[in-house]
C-alpha cells in the first residue's frame, strides 16, 4: 500500500468517534441513494420526467433505513472490527426498512414525500433496491474492513478451546496488530463445523491439515483448567509441525481484561512431560508448620524459595529465612510479604557454616521446624571447587543439625538429591555423606531427623531448561551432554510441597523419596522445545532446519541416568508420591573417624585422598580419576 494511502487512513482512525460516525452515515446515505438510482434505472425510468416534489421525496426515502440504523445502534460498532453479528444487524434494518415502504406504497397513498413511491415504485421495484442496499452496504462494509484491517502480515492463529475463554482471547486478539486469529480447535464433536464468533471451530485433524498447507502460524491453548494429560497429547500431535504453541494465562486475568498478547505465555515443560498434580494432605502440610516457628536454609535458592512460600501459605507462627546471598535473601522477602501480609518474616544474612550464627539463630526464634536447603548443588561447579562443596554441603549440614538437636528443634528436614544415590560426582557424596550425618544422628537425638530425596527440579538454577530456552530464542544450537542420557523431572511447587509433607511423616532418620514418575530423555526433550517454539531440528537430513541440537559429551562427574535408591528395601506411605526408604547407615564413631580423614585432606588440599575417603564411607562411590579442582590444575600447569 503506498505511503500516502497509508497516512490517509491513519489520520482517518485517529479522528474524533462522532466525526468518524458522520463519515459513515454519509457513505451509508450515498450508498442508499445509488441503490435507488440504480432501482430506476433498472426499471428503464427516466429522470427528465420527475418534478421538484418527487425529487425531494427521492432523495428522502434513503433516510428510513439510516433511522431504523440508528435505532439498531449500527454506528455504535467500528467498522475496522466488524463481525458477523454486526453484518446480521444491517441486514436486520435494510429488512425493517423495505417492509417500511412498502407499507408506505399501499398504506399511506398522497403523502407529500412518498409521492414518488406511489407513482413510480413498484412491489418489484422496491424489492430490487432493498437487493441494492444490501449490495452496496455490505460491500462498503467490507471494503472498510479491508481498507483498515490490521491483519495484513499478522501471524494466523488456531486458538485450542471454544469455550468462553477461547472466545474472549478473539475479542482480545482481533484489537492486535500482530495476531489474527483464524479458526477454533475443540475436541468437542458437537461443535466442530460451527460458527463461533464468525471463526470455524475444526477438529484437531483439521488443525493439521491447515498446518501442513500453512494456514496456521501459531497455536494458541485456551482453556485454563485442561489437565496436563490433555495438553501433552495435544503438544504431541502438534510437535512435529514446527508451530509455535503457547498458551493463555488465568482466566482470572482474562475476566478483568489484563489480556495481552506479550501475556500469552510459552508452553511450560510440565506440559510436555504430561505429569499432574494431585491434592497435598493438608495434616501433613500444616503438622509441623501451623502456629510454628519455622527456618529455612538457603531460603534464596531455587528450592528454599519455593519452600518459603509454600510454609507462608499455612499460617506459621514466624517465617525465619536465611541464605549467605544478600540479594537472594531480599527478594524473596520482599515476594513473600507482598503475598502474605499477615505473617512475620524475618530475614537472617548468614552462613550454615558459622555455627554460632545458626545457635543464635535457632535460640533466638525459638525455632522448631527446620528445612535445611542451603547446599551447593552444580555438579561441575562443585567438581572444580571440591572442599567448597565439603564445607558447606557436609560441614554447613553438620552445623545446622547439631543446633537443631542442642536448641531444642522438633524437626529437621535435609533436603537431597538423586545425585547422593551411588554418586559419581563429589557434589553427590557430599550430600550423601551429609544424609549419612543425619542418619546417625537421629539415633540418639530428640530432633526428629528426616531426609527427602529427589531428582531435578524444572527452572531451578542448575537445571539445563532454561538454557535450552535461551538457546532456542538465540538461534541456536541447543547444547546435549549426550544422546542417550536421561533425568527425573519435577516441578518445583510440587517438589516443595512433597518435601514439606514427608517431613511430617519421619520418625527419626528415615529417608523419604518423592516418585518422579517416567525418566525423561533429555535429547528429545530438547527437541520437543525446539518443535513447539515454533522451529525446525536442524540435522544432516534437514539442512536448512532452524536449530542445531550439538553434544557436547558428559563433564565430569554426570551420569547418564540418575537412581532414587540405593537398596530394593523401600515401602509406601500414606502419601502415593512419597515413598520411604531404609538404607544402610554409619554409626557416629565411624562419621567422625571419617570426618577428621576429611579434615586432614582439606588441610593439605588432597583431592584424591578425599575420593578415596568418599570411596570407603558411600556404598557405591564411583569417581572420574580426572582431577578438575581449579586450584590444583592452576598449581600444576
Amino acid at each position: 500500500m503506498p505511503m500516502n494511502r497509508l497516512s490517509i487512513l491513519s489520520r482517518i482512525l485517529d479522528y474524533p468517534r462522532y466525526l468518524k460516525v458522520s463519515i459513515m452515515i454519509i457513505a451509508d446515505y450515498l450508498s442508499l441513494l445509488s441503490s435507488l438510482v440504480l432501482t430506476i434505472l433498472f426499471a428503464n425510468k427516466s429522470f427528465f420526467f420527475f418534478d421538484l416534489i418527487e425529487i425531494i421525496g427521492l432523495f428522502s426515502i434513503p433516510l428510513v433505513s439510516l433511522a431504523i440504523f440508528v435505532l439498531l445502534r449500527v454506528y455504535k460498532s467500528m467498522v475496522r472490527f466488524i463481525n458477523f453479528n454486526g453484518l446480521i444487524t444491517i441486514c436486520v434494518g435494510i429488512s425493517l426498512s423495505t417492509i417500511i415502504l412498502m407499507m408506505c406504497r399501499y398504506f399511506f397513498l398522497g403523502i407529500l414525500y412518498f409521492t414518488p413511491i406511489t407513482s413510480l415504485l413498484t412491489l418489484s421495484d422496491i424489492l430490487i433496491y432493498s437487493a441494492f442496499s444490501f449490495v452496496l452496504i455490505l460491500g462498503s462494509r467490507l471494503l472498510a474492513y479491508s481498507l483498515f484491517d490490521n491483519t495484513n502480515g499478522a501471524k494466523k492463529i488456531a486458538i485450542y478451546g471454544a469455550g468462553s475463554a477461547g472466545v474472549q482471547l478473539a475479542s482480545a486478539l482481533r484489537l492486535s496488530k500482530e495476531m489474527n486469529p483464524t479458526c477454533f480447535v475443540d475436541d468437542n464433536k458437537m461443535l466442530h463445523g460451527t460458527l463461533i464468533g464468525n471463526l470455524k471451530v475444526l477438529s484437531r485433524k483439521k488443525l493439521l491439515r491447515r498446518i501442513q498447507k500453512g494456514k496456521v502460524d501459531e497455536v494458541l491453548i485456551a482453556i485454563p483448567s485442561a489437565s496436563r494429560m490433555r495438553l501433552k497429547s495435544l503438544l504431541e500431535e502438534i510437535e512435529g509441525t514446527s508451530v509455535r504453541v503457547r498458551i493463555l494465562p488465568g482466566v482470572s486475568e482474562l475476566a478483568q481484561g489484563k489480556i495481552l498478547v506479550k501475556e500469552l505465555k510459552e508452553v511450560a515443560l510440565e506440559n510436555l512431560l504430561g505429569r499432574n498434580e494431585i491434592s497435598p494432605n493438608l495434616h501433613l502440610l500444616q503438622k509441623n508448620i501451623k502456629g510454628k516457628n519455622v527456618l529455612i536454609t538457603g531460603a534464596g535458592g531455587s528450592i528454599g524459595s519455593e519452600i518459603s512460600r509454600q510454609v507462608a501459605k499455612n499460617d506459621p507462627k514466624k517465617l525465619i529465612l536465611l541464605d549467605s546471598n544478600e540479594y537472594a535473601l531480599y527478594l524473596v522477602k520482599n515476594e513473600i510479604e507482598e503475598l502474605e501480609s499477615k505473617i512475620d518474616i524475618v530475614g537472617v544474612i548468614g552462613s550454615v557454616t558459622n555455627k554460632e550464627r545458626i545457635q543464635e539463630v535457632c535460640s533466638s526464634f525459638n525455632v522448631q521446624t527446620i528445612y535445611h536447603s542451603a547446599a551447593y548443588k552444580h555438579v561441575s561447579l562443585v567438581e572444580e571447587n571440591p572442599f567448597e562443596a565439603v564445607s558447606n554441603n557436609i560441614y554447613g549440614t553438620k552445623i545446622c543439625a547439631e543446633s537443631a538437636a542442642e536448641t531444642g528443634v522438633e524437626t529437621f528436614v535435609l533436603i537431597s538429591t538423586d545425585k547422593a544415590v551411588r554418586p559419581t560426582n563429589i557434589m553427590g557424596a557430599t550430600k550423601r555423606f551429609a544424609e549419612l550425618i543425619l542418619q546417625s544422628m537421629a539415633l540418639t537425638s530428640k530432633t526428629n531427623m528426616t531426609i527427602v530425596r529427589f531428582g531435578n527440579v524444572i527452572g531451578s538454577s542448575g537445571s539445563a531448561i532454561p538454557l535450552f530456552q535461551k538457546q532456542i530464542k538465540n538461534g541456536g544450537p541447543v547444547t546435549v551432554t549426550d544422546p542417550d542420557v536421561i533425568r527425573y523431572f519435577m516441578t518445583i511447587p510440587e517438589a516443595a510441597e512433597l518435601v514439606i509433607q514427608a517431613g511430617a511423616m519421619g520418625k527419626g532418620g528415615d529417608v523419604f523419596v518423592l516418585d518422579m514418575g517416567e525418566p525423561v530423555k533429555i535429547y528429545e526433550l530438547a527437541k520437543k522445545l525446539i518443535g513447539l517454539s515454533g522451529m525446525e531440528l536442524k540435522t544432516s537430513d534437514n539442512p536448512d532446519g532452524d536449530i542445531e541440537i550439538k553434544f557436547t559429551g558428559l563433564r565430569a562427574g554426570e551420569k547418564l541416568y540418575e537412581e532414587l535408591l540405593i537398596g530394593d528395601n523401600v515401602s509406601s506411605t500414606d502419601h502415593e508420591r512419597i515413598l520411604k526408604a531404609r538404607e544402610q547407615h554409619l554409626s557416629e564413631k565411624e562419621i567422625y573417624s571419617f570426618l577428621r580423614e576429611i579434615e586432614e585432606a582439606e588441610t593439605t588440599g588432597d583431592i584424591k585422598a578425599l575420593k578415596e575417603i568418599f570411596k570407603n564411607a558411600i556404598v557405591g562411590f564411583t569417581p572420574d580419576k580426572e582431577i578438575v579442582d581449579v586450584i590444583h590444575v592452576q598449581k600444576n600447569s
